[in-house]
């Protein structure tokens, strides 16, 4: 069962919480303002960080996913807590059975992206003579499909050289990191917060027959890597990436290049001036443009 309510911006993350602590199975928020001639797309918003909002909606949808067994207006009673007004209904439909593997694998097809093919690792790839890279992304971030991902692929393509040293900074499932020991790098390694991209990436890697450690970002200490990298690629989100500035240039070798994404347009200018801040030598400037995202590369001067 699903049903929809509407929530103000002060409200929908608060609701969004109570409904999901008094049993909801998933709450999404949509922007809840009808397309129009003078408006004639939703709204995006980002979250920049797990759990944050980047400002939600004036008017915002929450589509709230319930077990059969459970009573939507009674879920929404024990959300708002005795006494308290909630919002009304809006909509409530039944949800059919379907098969969620088959539908999230056929939105993944394979996938050229300059002089490499992402290939679903149930699927044959188009051109078994290219270079392929087969993947599975399980729970975690990274088909290619996305623009910030193809971005950092396309750059890859550009700057790995044989021997390389590169660092896959927020792996997900891995994708930058195999494409990178796959276009010749010497040693790949890739870190990320989430234990199941980890073993995605890993099982991933696996599946291509290429080496890679990965690891989580407070084990990065006892690993020796600090200055190590040739190439530093993070497909993250601004303001991680901002944050992370001092660490991400401190694993970056003295010449080496970086590659940031997951960034709108307008963000690129900050971004660069805080990596400027943490080191004057390094020089940003963005390289690739797909939609409003962006792809920020470039290294530090010698001398």
């Amino acid at each position: 069962m699903e049903f929809e309510v509407l929530a103000d911006a002060r409200s929908a993350e608060e609701l969004s919480e109570a409904l999901l602590q008094a049993g909801a199975l998933a709450v999404s928020i949509e922007d809840a303002e009808p397309v129009s001639g003078d408006r004639p797309e939703s709204v995006s918003v980002y979250a920049q960080a797990p759990g944050e909002f980047s400002g939600l909606w004036p008017v915002n949808r929450l589509r709230v996913l319930l077990a059969p067994h459970i009573y939507p207006d009674r879920l929404l009673a024990q959300a708002c807590g005795a006494g308290q007004a909630g919002p009304t209904i809006v909509a409530m439909r039944r949800i059919g059975e379907a098969d969620w593997v088959q539908a999230s694998q056929s939105q993944f097809v394979p996938i050229r992206i300059g002089g490499l093919w992402i290939v679903p690792s149930w699927a044959e790839p188009p051109d078994p003579s290219a270079l392929n890279l087969r993947l599975d992304p399980g729970m975690a971030f990274g088909t290619g499909s996305h623009p910030t991902t193809s971005l950092c692929l396309q750059w890859l393509q550009q700057n790995v050289r044989p021997g390389d040293r590169v660092l896959d900074y927020g792996c997900g499932s891995g994708i930058l990191a195999i494409a990178a020991a796959k276009l010749g790098a010497g040693s790949v390694s890739g870190v990320d917060i989430d234990p199941l991209a980890l073993q995605a990436a890993s099982e991933n890697s696996r599946r291509n027959g290429v080496q890679a450690d990965y690891t989580d970002p407070a084990s990065l200490d006892g690993c020796g890597l600090f200055g190590r990298f040739d190439i530093v690629v993070a497909n993250i989100l601004a303001n991680p990436l901002i944050q992370l500035a001092p660490s991400l240039l401190r694993l970056l070798g003295q010449t080496g290049s970086i590659a940031l994404a997951g960034l709108l347009a307008w963000q690129a200018d900050e971004l660069a001036a805080a990596y400027r801040r943490a080191d004057p030598r390094l020089h940003l400037d963005v390289w690739g443009r797909d939609g409003d995202w962006v792809c920020v590369a470039g290294g530090r001067t010698v001398g």
